[in-house]
């Protein structure tokens, strides 16, 4: 089965990334390279998005900031990427959260924490309805890989 583009970009960034990346450190890839559109408004605010893990922006400072309507985003994201920015600023984070718990051992409150999310309850919510499980059963499983 083709599993399509989306699919082989994330096991490409899985295999890019051997380190947590901090605010000092450069992208390896550009934005326009790694979501395969060249658009400079788009990757303007995606690059604000990255920056802003730990406190989103909303959508309607994130187009205002790059001279546009609300309106004008929600079209240029879902002409390019197929989701709302909402929608793909939340993906942005949950990747995150992701990656750090199978590469630190921060708490799970603590990843929540820097990925944006105010409760644990919802930040568990969010990446349940994204990756099928929780975060607790994902550090689990993923502790119990690492020891075999």
């Amino acid at each position: 089965d083709d599993h399509g583009e989306a699919l082989a970009g994330a096991v490409a960034d899985q295999l890019i990334y051997t380190t947590i990346r901090t605010d000092q450190d450069t992208q390896r890839l550009s934005v326009p390279t790694r979501i395969g559109v060249r658009h400079p408004k788009l990757s303007a605010v995606i690059q604000m998005m990255e920056a802003n893990i730990e406190e989103p922006i909303s959508p309607s400072i994130l187009a205002r900031d790059v001279g546009m309507s609300t309106r004008q985003l929600e079209r240029l994201f879902r002409r390019y990427l197929n989701r709302s920015p909402k929608r793909y600023y939340m993906e942005l984070r949950l990747q995150k959260a992701r990656n750090l718990l199978m590469q630190t051992d921060m708490s799970v409150i603590n990843v929540a924490l820097a990925c944006g999310f105010a409760s644990p309850s919802h930040f568990s919510k969010c990446y349940r309805a994204q990756y099928s499980t929780t975060p607790y059963r994902e550090r689990g499983a993923h502790a119990s890989r690492l020891s075999v």
